[in-house]
């Protein structure tokens, strides 16, 4: 299957773009062997990475995001995780992943050694990449649910939030992180230009930020967009297309990205 990355890889000019498409491919590679494992009878795909297998959000992103569909369900993490990487082992990845189990949400990095200057793209024969995976054991409550069929270079089965709860979870990580990621800039903008979009999944998003120590007021149909204004008027744009920038699928996209454009769809 290391063939089937060259060949996409061959596609394009920019070597930071080849490395997203690499991540992506192990990425899909992880969810297919999650898949045969029976992760998604139990496991919801969440976070960024959903938006883009599941509706085509046009940037790339890191991260394997999951929620257990409930509180009290096996997770099962450590056995999905081992094959994962015999699966990998078996086409001649040089793989690796350190568990850690120790809180609600449960973590793994899973490193990739060598591919990248397998494929050309790293001067470097150790270097590696890194593919990220959580899953959140205690989630909070509200969230509902829908399986899609998607096909991202594998064919794949997905359990996932709803549209509602997804943007829920967004909500949730933009207004509870310390720091500032434009890439969670660039969904709420892409959450927003789509008219058809639901209103986030109020009963989930103040569950979890009830959950995370949240300070401010409960979020409301009438307060939830005033709410977006009032953080993104206080953000360092520079620091916002800095992070989003290399994971745009079309690099132009960074110019839609604007305070003012995001301020604007607020309103409506």
């Amino acid at each position: 299957m290391k063939d089937y990355i060259k060949e996409q890889i061959a596609k394009v000019s920019d070597a930071n773009m080849a490395r997203c498409i690499v991540r992506e491919y192990l990425q899909a590679r992880i969810l297919e062997s999650f898949q045969e494992s029976g992760a998604f009878t139990s496991w919801a795909f969440v976070g960024g990475t959903s938006l883009r297998f599941l509706y085509r959000m046009p940037r790339y992103s890191e991260d394997l995001d999951f929620s257990l569909k409930a509180v009290g369900i096996e997770d099962n993490f450590r056995i999905f995780l081992k094959k994962a990487i015999k699966d990998f082992e078996s086409e001649n990845y040089n793989v690796s992943a350190k568990l850690n189990e120790l809180n609600n949400v449960k973590s793994s990095f899973i490193k990739f050694s060598g591919l990248l200057y397998e494929m050309g793209l790293s001067p470097h024969q150790p270097e590696t990449i890194s593919i990220k995976i959580e899953i959140d054991i205690n989630p909070p409550d509200g969230a509902k649910f829908e399986t899609t069929i998607v096909r991202r270079h594998i064919l794949l089965n997905l359990l996932h939030y709803d549209k509602s709860s997804l943007f829920a979870g967004k909500l949730h990580a933009f207004f509870s992180r310390k720091y500032v990621k434009g890439r969670d800039i660039y969904d709420l903008l892409w959450y927003l230009s789509e008219k058809g979009w639901p209103s986030p999944n109020l009963i989930l998003l103040n569950n979890a930020l009830k959950q995370t120590g949240w300070v401010g007021p409960q979020i409301t149909e009438k307060n939830w967009r005033s709410e977006i204004a009032r953080k993104v008027k206080t953000l360092d744009w520079t620091k916002v297309l800095a992070d989003v920038g290399p994971f745009l699928e079309k690099t132009k996209d960074i110019d839609l990205l604007t305070k003012e454009n995001l301020l604007s769809l607020l309103k409506e």
